[in-house]
C-alpha cells in the first residue's frame, strides 16, 4: 500500500469530528507523502502485456496485408527502437525483400498502355515510367521529354512504307507483275564495305586451303597382297574352292544343321589388322573363307578351317571400310568406305573392278541376291537416300529418298521382293524394289535407332539391334508386324552398332556386346544363356557358321578376329 493510499484511508473516517486545525495539518502532510511518493517510484513506464500485440509497432509492414484499425502517420512510420542485433547481416538487416533483387510490389496498369508504351519504347527509344505520377522518361536515346507514341499519328518517315513496281494490266502476259512487284529501291545483291573485304578475303583463302588440305576426291590406287604360296591344287582349283576334306560337315550342302551348340572355347584368333574390326562375312554357301574389314582401311581373307591363314590382304582406300558384302557365288565382293568410294573387287585376283561414288558416305552396301539382278547393289548413305547402282554401266540406276537421317542397314526379305532399310531418324521402311515409295513405314515414339539387323535362316523373323540396349523381332510374313513377347535383353550395344545374328536351327541368339563380350540367347524363352568375354573391346560383329553346329566367329574392336566352338 503507497503513502497516498495511508494519508486518503486517514482523512476518511471521523474527519468532520475534528476540529479545523487537524484537517489543516492532515493536508499539509498529503503534500509531504505526495512529494515524497514522486521521488521514490524510479521504474519507468511500460506497456502491458495485453497491449503488446494490440501495438502498431509490433505490426510486419512486408508481411501484413490488413489492418484491424486506422493508425496514425507517426505510429505507422516511426522509426525502428530497440537493441541490435549484433549477428544480423548486412543484407538481412536491409529493407524487407521479397525477392533476390529486393521487394517488388504489384502494380496495376491498364493492358492498352502498357502495351502501347512497350511498342513506343521498341521503335522510338523512349517510354513513360508507369511507376511514378510525374512524367518521368525510360529512354536509351537523347530524349528528355515523352514525344508521341506509336498509338498517335506521327509524320511519315522515308521507308516507313516503299514503293513498289507496278504493272497490273493483265493483257501483258510477259511483262504482268500484279501484287508482287519488287520495291523500287530493293538491293538484290549485298557487298561488304571496303573495311571488311581483306577479313572476308582472307577467310575465304584459309577455308578454301584448308578444304584443299582434307578432302582429296581422287581414289586410293588398289593393291592386293598374296599371303599363301599355294593358291591353286594340283587339280588347278585357286582357293575360292574348297576342299573336300575341309570338314567333318558337308560344305556343300544347303539345309542347316539339325541341332546346334553353344561354343565353349576359342578355337583360332587371327591377327593382322592394326586397328579395330567393322565387319566380316562368311564365304557364301560354303563359309570355308572369312572376309573382314577393319578401320585400318584394308579387308582380308581367312582360311576357317586348316592352316587357317590370311590369304589375301585387299588395299585400296584412303580411310576405314565400313561394309562390306560377297555376290551369290562369291567371286566378287563390295566394300564401302568413309572415303565416299564404292569398289568392286575380284575375290581370287585381287584386282579391282570398278569404283563407284555419288560424293556421299557409305554406312551399308548391299547385293541384290535375285540371280538375275546380282549386277545391281544398293548403297545407303549419310544424305538419307538409298542408291541403286548398276556394276555394268557404273551408273545410279534409282533413288530411295524417304528416310530422314542417317541410312544404317539394307536387308532384302520375301524372297528378294522387297528389302527393310532402318535409320537414325528411328524408323524402319520397307520397300518394293524398283519402286521409290516406301510399302510400310514402322516408326514409334518409344523406338530407338537400328543399327544392325539380321535374317533367319527360315526367313520368317528379322532381328534388329535398337540402341535402347534391346533386340527386337518382327515377322517378315506377316507384313512386318513386331513379335512384342520376343524381346532380348541384359547386352550393352548403346552408341555401338554391334552385329547379330541367329543359329542355323533358329534356336539361338547372337549379339556382340559394348564390353567386348559374345551374348547368347535362346530363341523361345528369350532367356539369356552365356556370356563369353570374347574382345577386350567393343565385339563389333558375330556370325554363327551355317553349316558348323556350334562354331561362331567374332570381331572386335581390339583388331582381332576370333573363332569359337
Amino acid at each position: 500500500m503507497s503513502l497516498t493510499e495511508l494519508a486518503s484511508y486517514s482523512d476518511s473516517d471521523g474527519a468532520g469530528e475534528e476540529d479545523d486545525g487537524e484537517q489543516s495539518v492532515s493536508e499539509d502532510v498529503k503534500k509531504a507523502l505526495s512529494e515524497k511518493s514522486r521521488a521514490i517510484v524510479t521504474a519507468p513506464t511500460v506497456i502491458a502485456k495485453e497491449e503488446v500485440f494490440q501495438s502498431p509497432f509490433m505490426v510486419d509492414r512486408a508481411k501484413t496485408k490488413e489492418m484491424l484499425y486506422n493508425p496514425t502517420y507517426d505510429e505507422l512510420f516511426a522509426p525502428e527502437s530497440g537493441p541490435v542485433n549484433p549477428f544480423k547481416t548486412e543484407q538481412a538487416s536491409a529493407a524487407a525483400s521479397n525477392m533476390l533483387t529486393g521487394y517488388v510490389e504489384p502494380a496495376f496498369i491498364n493492358d492498352f498502355q502498357f502495351e502501347n508504351q512497350r511498342r513506343t519504347f521498341h521503335s522510338y527509344g523512349y517510354a513513360e515510367d508507369p511507376s511514378v505520377d510525374s512524367k518521368c522518361v525510360i529512354t536509351n536515346c537523347e530524349k528528355d521529354s515523352i514525344e508521341k507514341t506509336v498509338f498517335e499519328k506521327t509524320k511519315k518517315r522515308p521507308g516507313d512504307k516503299r514503293q513498289r513496281l507496278k504493272q497490273n494490266d493483265p493483257s501483258d502476259v510477259d511483262g504482268y507483275i500484279g501484287p508482287w512487284g519488287k520495291f523500287v529501291d530493293e538491293q538484290l545483291t549485298a557487298e561488304p564495305s571496303e573495311e571488311d573485304k581483306p577479313y572476308l578475303k582472307e577467310y575465304l583463302d584459309k577455308q578454301a586451303k584448308r578444304k584443299k588440305t582434307t578432302e582429296d576426291d581422287t581414289p586410293e590406287e588398289e593393291k592386293s597382297t598374296l599371303h599363301i604360296d599355294d593358291p591353286y591344287d594340283y587339280q588347278g582349283r585357286s582357293f575360292i574352292t574348297p576342299a573336300k576334306d575341309l570338314s567333318d560337315y558337308d560344305l556343300e550342302k544347303e539345309d542347316p544343321p539339325n541341332k546346334c551348340y553353344i561354343p565353349k572355347s576359342n578355337i583360332a584368333t587371327y591377327t593382322g589388322h592394326t586397328k579395330g574390326l567393322t565387319s566380316i562375312k562368311w564365304f557364301p554357301r560354303t563359309a570355308h573363307l572369312l572376309l573382314s574389314a577393319g578401320l585400318d582401311s584394308k579387308v582380308k581373307l581367312w582360311e576357317v578351317f586348316g592352316k587357317r591363314r590370311c590369304v589375301r590382304t585387299y588395299a585400296g582406300h584412303k580411310q576405314a571400310v565400313r561394309a562390306i558384302d560377297f555376290n551369290n557365288d562369291g567371286t566378287k565382293f563390295l566394300t564401302a568406305s568413309f572415303d565416299r568410294y564404292c569398289k568392286l573387287w575380284d575375290t581370287e585376283t585381287g584386282k579391282c573392278i570398278n569404283r563407284f561414288t555419288n560424293k556421299k558416305m557409305p554406312y551399308c552396301i548391299k547385293f541384290n541376291p535375285d540371280e538375275d539382278k546380282q549386277h545391281l547393289f544398293l548403297v545407303g548413305c549419310n544424305d538419307k537416300k538409298i542408291t541403286c547402282f548398276d556394276i555394268n554401266s557404273g551408273e545410279m540406276t534409282q533413288e530411295y529418298d524417304r528416310h530422314l537421317a542417317n541410312v544404317n542397314t539394307i536387308t532384302f526379305i520375301d524372297e528378294n521382293k522387297r528389302f527393310v532399310t532402318t535409320s537414325d531418324d528411328k524408323s524402319i521402311r520397307v520397300w518394293e524394289w524398283d519402286i521409290p515409295v516406301d510399302w510400310k513405314y514402322i516408326a514409334d515414339p518409344s523406338m530407338h535407332a537400328i543399327a544392325a539387323t539380321a535374317v533367319s535362316w527360315t526367313g520368317k523373323w528379322l532381328a534388329a539391334q535398337s540402341m535402347d540396349n534391346q533386340i527386337k523381332i518382327f515377322n517378315t510374313q506377316a507384313k512386318m508386324r513386331e513379335h512384342r513377347r520376343k524381346v532380348f535383353r541384359g547386352h550393352m550395344v548403346a552408341g555401338y552398332a554391334c552385329g547379330l545374328d541367329f543359329s542355323p536351327d533358329s534356336s539361338y541368339v547372337i549379339s556382340g556386346d559394348g564390353n567386348g563380350r559374345l551374348i547368347i540367347w535362346d530363341w523361345k524363352t528369350t532367356r539369356q544363356y552365356e556370356r563369353i568375354n570374347a574382345h577386350t573391346r567393343v565385339c563389333i560383329d558375330v556370325l554363327w557358321h551355317p553349316h558348323e553346329p556350334s562354331m561362331v566367329a567374332t570381331a572386335g574392336w581390339d583388331g582381332l578376329v576370333k573363332l569359337w566352338d
